[in-house]
C-alpha cells in the first residue's frame, strides 16, 4: 500500500552480534562471526547457531503464565524504549497505541521442556502454562507488559513474520485506528525449528555462506527487535512496504523469485522510488541452493546490479525475527552511513572468487568501506509458503 508518511522514533534490537545498538555496530562494522558450533540441540551432528549471550531480564509475577525466552528477549529490548513509550501513554492515552509482534516459535521452548518432564515422570509442570506458546501471547506479553490496551496482533508467517508485521502497522496508523505501534518481532533458539530444518536437509554444519559456490544452507540465530512508529516527523522514515505470495509449494520458492519481484516493485511503488533511489538492498539470501537461486534472478530483473549483502552470515537466520532484525540492521546503517562521513556496507565476502557464479551479478559486496551512495534502504524477507515481504527505510534529509 502506499505510504502516508510513517516514522520511527526509535528501536532497539539484540542478536548474536550484542544487546546493544553500540555493540551491535562495533560488530557488525567488524565483520565479527560470533555464532558457534553446537551439537545440543541436535542427535546427530552439529551445526552454528547464534545465542544471544547477555542475561536476560526476568519478568515480574503477574506475568507468570507470559513467562519464556522470547518475551525475555523482547523485554530485553522494551527495556531500552521504555521511556519514550511511556511519553506515548501520557500523550495519547494508552487506546491508542497497537502492538504488531512477528514470531514463529513463541514459546515452543517451554513446551519441549514439559513434554520431556511429563515423558519422565508423568506429570506436568505445574508452572508450565500452554499461553506462552501460542502465537498470539507474543504481542498479548508487550501489551500487558507495557499496560497498552490499543489493538494488539501476532504475525506468523515463517520467516517473513515481522517484516510482514510493518505492513500492518503502517495499515494501523494510516486508517486512524491508533496514533502509535509497537512492532517488531522475536524468535529464540528451539530443538523444534533446528531439526525441523536438518530434516529438510537445510541446516549447514558450517558456516553460512549466502550466495556462495559451496553454500550448504542455514545457520539459525536468535533475536529480538523492536520499533516505534507514528506520525510525527523523525530522521528515520518507513518509505514503503510491498508483499506478494507465491502460493508455489510449503517448503521452497517459486523458482524463478516471481512472488519476490511482485514484493520489491511493490515496494518500491509505495514508497514512490525508482530502482536507482535505493543505496543497499538487504538481501534475504539464507545460504540455500534454491533461496538465493530465485533471489539473484528477482533482484537482477528489478535492480540489475544494486550494492546488497545478506547480514544473515553474521546473525544467522532469526526465522520469524529476521524482518524485523534485519529492519533494525537497515536503520542503524541509514544512521550511521549519515554520521561523519562513515564508509561501511556489510560485505558478503571479501573474497569474490568464492561467490556463486552461475548467479547473475547483482552487485554483491566483496570491497570494505563502500559507501551509501542514497539514503534508502531496501530488505527483503521471503518465507515458506510462498510468504513475501519487502520493506524500504529511508533517512529524511
Amino acid at each position: 500500500m502506499k505510504s502516508s508518511h510513517i516514522y520511527i522514533q526509535d528501536y532497539a534490537f539484540c542478536n548474536v552480534l550484542g544487546s546493544s545498538k553500540d555493540e551491535i555496530w562495533e560488530n557488525l562494522s567488524q565483520n565479527r562471526f560470533l555464532l558457534q558450533k553446537d551439537s545440543s540441540f541436535l542427535a546427530n551432528g552439529s551445526t552454528y547457531l547464534g545465542h544471544i549471550r547477555t542475561e536476560l531480564p526476568k519478568l515480574p509475577t503477574y506475568l507468570k503464565e507470559y513467562h519464556c525466552r522470547n518475551n525475555q528477549v523482547l523485554a530485553l529490548c522494551l527495556n531500552q524504549l521504555k521511556s519514550q513509550i511511556d511519553e506515548l501513554i501520557v500523550r495519547y492515552g494508552n487506546t491508542r497505541i497497537g502492538v504488531v509482534m512477528g514470531t514463529s516459535t513463541a514459546g515452543i521452548d517451554l513446551g519441549e521442556q514439559a513434554i520431556q518432564r511429563f515423558q519422565q515422570t508423568g506429570t506436568m509442570d505445574p508452572d508450565y502454562h500452554y499461553r506462552c506458546q501460542e502465537l498470539g501471547s507474543t504481542s498479548g506479553f508487550v501489551a500487558k507488559y507495557l499496560a497498552i490496551n490499543g489493538p494488539h496482533l501476532s504475525i506468523s508467517t515463517a520467516c517473513s513474520s515481522s517484516g510482514r508485521a510493518f505492513l500492518s502497522a503502517q495499515r494501523m496508523l494510516c486508517s486512524q485506528l491508533v496514533d502509535a505501534v509497537i512492532v517488531g518481532g522475536v524468535d529464540t533458539l528451539c530443538h523444534l525449528t533446528v531439526n525441523g530444518f536438518s530434516s529438510l536437509a537445510s541446516l549447514s554444519a558450517q558456516p553460512n555462506a549466502p550466495f556462495a559456490q559451496q553454500r550448504k544452507g542455514i545457520n539459525i540465530g536468535e533475536a529480538g527487535a523492536v520499533f516505534i512508529l507514528t506520525k510525527e516527523k523523525s530522521t528515520l522514515m518507513l518509505a514503503g512496504v510491498g508483499e506478494s505470495s507465491d502460493a508455489y509449494h510449503i517448503s521452497a520458492p517459486e523458482p524463478q523469485g516471481l512472488g519476490a519481484e511482485i514484493a520489491m516493485r511493490t515496494a518500491l511503488e509505495a514508497a514512490q522510488l525508482a530502482p536507482k533511489d535505493i543505496g543497499y538492498l538487504n538481501l534475504h539470501g539464507t545460504a540455500t541452493l534454491l533461496n538465493d537461486q530465485m533471489e539473484s534472478l528477482a533482484v537482477s530483473r528489478v535492480f540489475g546490479r544494486v550494492p546488497c549483502s545478506s547480514t544473515k552470515s553474521l546473525t544467522g537466520h532469526t526465522l520469524g525475527a529476521a524482518g524485523a532484525t534485519e529492519a533494525a540492521i537497515s536503520c542503524l546503517l541509514l544512521e550511521k552511513c549519515g554520521q561523519n562521513s562513515t564508509n561501511f556496507l556489510p560485505m558478503q565476502t571479501s573474497k569474490a572468487s568464492t561467490l556463486d557464479d552461475t548467479l547473475p551479478e547483482i552487485g554483491l559486496i566483496t570491497q570494505p568501506n563502500q559507501k551509501l551512495l542514497s539514503p534508502a534502504i531496501m530488505s527483503n524477507s521471503f518465507a515458506f509458503g510462498g510468504n513475501n515481504v519487502s520493506v524500504i527505510f529511508k533517512r529524511r534529509e
